[in-house]
């Protein structure tokens, strides 16, 4: 039977409940895809998110997560990874308005096609989107790797150990797949087809400026 640490446990239950609300990245993205396309897009883009989390989980249980975190040279490389993703998703979303500044047209002549061509967003899986997004982002690996070291004791079983993780992943599944949904309900989405390109351009400027942040900090 395992011996369970109740304040162990409370501490990673809370932890990680205000870390899964507090990834800004993760929820723009998942906004994004949800309200441009759908809730099983949304879903997937949170299912997506979750597995990112499966492959923190993985590395910081095999003993690789702090050897990861002590090393500059890893930790710069996601930051301009994750940076550079975001600022790229972010320019995508907002290049037809840029063309037409340079261009002096109107954006909204251009057509469907080229605007699929230009967003990456909506060209990509949505699995594959949130999973970069969550995977590229260092602070997601930092918040992992104290969890374990400092949180978590170097004495809970191995069984526990896992339990923790799944618990980790399933929270931003749930949180990230609820917000997806209340999304997408029928009262929001009679807005989102008014608002579209505004959504397009709010987003594309927060990621751009969460990739900014990253780079910066």
């Amino acid at each position: 039977m395992l011996n369970i640490d109740h304040f162990e446990l409370y501490s990673v239950a809370v932890i990680t409940l205000l870390a899964v609300i507090s990834h800004e990245p993760d929820f723009a993205m998942v906004s994004k895809v949800a309200l441009l396309k759908g809730r099983r897009n949304g879903i997937a883009c949170a299912l997506g998110i979750s597995a990112a989390i499966g492959v923190h989980l993985a590395y910081t249980l095999f003993g690789l997560g702090i050897l990861f975190a002590n090393n500059i040279w890893v930790l710069n490389t996601l930051r301009y990874l994750g940076a550079l993703y975001l600022i790229w998703l972010g320019v995508s979303a907002l290049w037809p308005d840029i063309k037409s500044i340079f261009s002096k047209t109107n954006s909204e002549t251009m057509s469907d096609r080229t605007t699929q061509e230009l967003d990456p967003i909506k060209s990509t899986s949505p699995f594959w989107t949130g999973f970069a997004c969550n995977a590229l982002n260092p602070k997601t690996m930092l918040f992992i790797v104290a969890l374990f070291s400092q949180v978590i004791s170097d004495k809970t079983p191995l069984a526990m150990e896992l339990g923790y993780g799944i618990y980790i992943a399933f929270a931003h599944f749930a949180w990230f797949a609820l917000v997806a949904c209340l999304l997408t309900s029928a009262s929001v989405q009679k807005k989102v087809l008014v608002f579209k390109a505004w959504i397009e351009r709010v987003t594309g400027v927060l990621l751009a400026s969460f990739g900014i942040r990253l780079l910066l900090e």
